[in-house]
């Protein structure tokens, strides 16, 4: 099982706050760090203001060596899929070939209407959000000297040199999410990654019936996908900790024990385990105080080894 970083900087994190978790996570040996897409914090001012995702990462990819990188979930809505494709692309040549694009259709309207970004109804999102793939990926697939063309409703696109070109043949794509219909059958085209946030494990087990389902149904071997789950963490030597961690989250411990990966390392790694039974390879580890980096080196610790 690989545990990765996910932290959620829209609640309130500068530049330097994201280097300091992303250098640490690198140095523990965690398998990438990622960073959510928002422009507006929840429930909170999110002080200083929310930070570029891209941006975020271009800076991340000089300022770390090794750690891979990525987004969960960049949203179609706030960037033209060929600005984006140009953009993962550059950001993965400037890391040294460590991207990932995690993408979804977009939800949180209040972000959109705070900023002047279109937010058209779910149908719609999801037709744009599958255009996007079909441009993305053709763009990154198209050989150099050739020409990529594309007759969509949204973006049209006529003899693009589809340039630059990431340094891996192709970063990996993460589609999640639970919707029963087509989210299963983009993530069975397009995807690289699976990636179910903060469900639990017969919510794991159903989707990712479906999503495999969805794979056979167009002859692609599902053990061609990896496969992975995001949770809360919140772990502590004892309860005094888990308790601690718990309130600088604003959070109550037995719910979280319930709905993310809280607890001691060892209830921890038993949780962790029953995920990786249902298929999960990977598990996002949603780190919400990123002063706290005494958690990760407890994760590090007594938590990684185990799984």
């Amino acid at each position: 099982m690989e545990l990765r970083v996910f932290t959620e900087p829209q609640q309130g994190a500068t530049y330097d706050d994201l280097l300091k978790v992303a250098l640490a996570a690198e140095e523990l040996g965690f398998g990438a760090f990622f960073r959510s897409d928002h422009y507006l914090g929840m429930g909170t001012e999110g002080l200083p203001g929310s930070t570029d995702a891209w941006t975020t990462l271009a800076g991340l990819a000089r300022d770390t060596t090794s750690i891979r990188l990525g987004t969960m979930m960049t949203s179609a809505t706030f960037r033209h899929p060929g600005v984006l494709a140009i953009q993962v692309a550059q950001v993965d040549q400037m890391s040294g070939g460590r991207v990932e694009l995690g993408i979804g259709a977009g939800w949180f309207e209040q972000e959109h209407t705070a900023y002047g970004i279109p937010f058209p109804s779910t149908k719609e999102r999801f037709d744009r959000f599958e255009e996007q793939l079909a441009i993305i990926t053709g763009l990154w697939g198209t050989e150099v000297g050739e020409r990529f063309s594309h007759g969509g409703a949204t973006w049209p696109i006529t003899d693009s040199p589809a340039l630059p070109k990431p340094t891996q043949a192709k970063p990996p794509i993460l589609i999640g999410g639970l919707g029963r219909r087509r989210t299963p059958a983009l993530a069975a085209r397009y995807a690289d990654e699976f990636n179910l946030p903060f469900v639990d494990e017969q919510t794991t087990k159903t989707q990712f019936d479906r999503v495999r389902a969805a794979c056979e149904e167009i002859d692609r071997d599902p053990e061609e996908l990896a496969w992975s789950n995001a949770l809360v963490l919140c772990v502590g030597r004892d309860e005094a900790e888990i308790r601690r961690r718990a309130e600088a989250i604003g959070r109550e411990v037995d719910e979280l024990r319930e709905n993310g990966l809280a607890g001691t390392p060892d209830e921890v790694v038993a949780k962790v385990k029953r995920f990786e039974a249902l298929g999960s390879q990977r598990i996002y580890l949603q780190v919400l105080d990123l002063a706290d980096l005494d958690h990760l080196r407890l994760v590090a610790d007594q938590v990684m080894p185990a799984v």
